[in-house]
C-alpha cells in the first residue's frame, strides 16, 4: 500500500493517541444520536440533549480540525475525508470508524476486550429502551430500574416474560440486544473452549516431554510394541506365553 501524501510524522501520532478514545466514546453515545430521531424525546428534556449533541460535535469537530493542521495540505486534506467532516454534524457515522474495535473483540484472547464493548453496547440499549418505553402507551419497563432488568434477561437469552417493550423502537433495540446476547455466549464458549483445549495440549505435551516426539504412546502403539515381543519370543524358542511348552 502506498503511503498516504497527506500524512506527516504529527499526524500518525495524533491519530494513534486518539482513535481508540474517540470510537470508544462513538460506542457510548450510540443512544446520544439515536434518541433524538424519534419521538420519544421529551420536550422537557431537549435542553440537555442540545448540549450534549452541541458537546459531542464540538470533540469530533476539534479531532478533524486537528488532523487538517497536522496534515501536508489542510484543506485537501477535509476534501478527501468527508466522513470525517459528516461526522462532526451526524455523530453517529463515527460508528462506522469503530468498526476496527468491533473487529477486535472477536480476536483469540480478547475476551475481556469484547466482554467491556458488549457491556457499552447493553447499557446503550438500556437507554434507548427506556426512552423508548417510558411514556408509551401500555408500557410495562417505566423506569431505567426496568430496563435494566430487562436488557440483562434478554441479552441471557431467558426471557421470562413479566418486562416487554411495546413500542417500535423498543422492540427494534431487543432485537439488537437479542443477538448480542446470542454472539456473546457463541463467544464465551468459544473461548473456554479453546482455554481448554489448549490446557489440554500443554498436558500431553509435559507427559511427552522425555520423548524425542513429544508425544504419548497411543494404544496402537502399545499393540505394535506387544507383537514384536511376541514374535522375537517366537523366534528365540521361548514360550509365548505362561505355561506355554514351545515343542508340543
Amino acid at each position: 500500500m502506498e503511503p498516504d501524501p497527506l500524512m506527516t510524522p504529527r499526524l500518525e501520532a495524533w491519530v494513534a493517541r486518539t482513535q481508540t478514545p474517540l470510537d470508544l466514546l462513538a460506542l457510548l453515545t450510540i443512544w446520544l444520536t439515536i434518541l433524538p430521531f424519534t419521538s420519544a424525546v421529551d420536550t422537557s428534556g431537549l435542553n440537555w440533549w442540545i448540549v450534549a449533541r452541541a458537546a459531542l460535535s464540538t470533540v469530533y469537530g476539534i479531532d478533524i480540525a486537528v488532523r487538517a493542521r497536522r496534515s501536508t495540505n489542510p484543506w485537501r486534506y477535509l476534501r478527501t475525508h468527508p466522513l470525517s467532516v459528516l461526522v462532526v454534524v451526524v455523530p453517529t457515522l463515527r460508528i462506522v470508524f469503530s468498526v476496527r474495535l468491533l473487529r477486535a473483540m472477536f480476536h483469540r484472547g480478547n475476551l475481556g476486550h469484547f466482554l467491556f464493548v458488549a457491556l457499552v453496547l447493553l447499557l446503550n440499549g438500556v437507554i434507548m429502551v427506556y426512552a423508548f418505553e417510558e411514556n408509551a402507551p401500555g408500557a410495562n419497563i417505566v423506569t431505567i430500574g426496568d430496563s435494566l432488568w430487562w436488557a440483562c434477561v434478554t441479552v441471557a437469552t431467558v426471557g421470562y416474560g413479566d418486562y416487554y417493550p411495546v413500542t417500535a423502537g423498543g422492540r427494534l433495540t431487543a432485537v439488537g440486544l437479542m443477538a448480542l446476547g446470542l454472539t456473546s455466549a457463541a463467544v464465551v464458549t468459544a473461548q473456554i473452549a479453546s482455554s481448554f483445549m489448549d490446557q489440554a495440549a500443554a498436558r500431553r505435551v509435559a507427559l511427552g516431554a522425555d520423548g524425542s516426539s513429544g508425544s504419548r504412546p497411543t494404544p496402537a502403539d502399545d499393540v505394535h510394541a506387544k507383537l514384536d515381543r511376541i514374535e522375537r519370543m517366537l523366534a528365540a524358542g521361548a514360550p509365548s506365553a505362561e505355561g506355554d511348552d514351545p515343542s508340543t
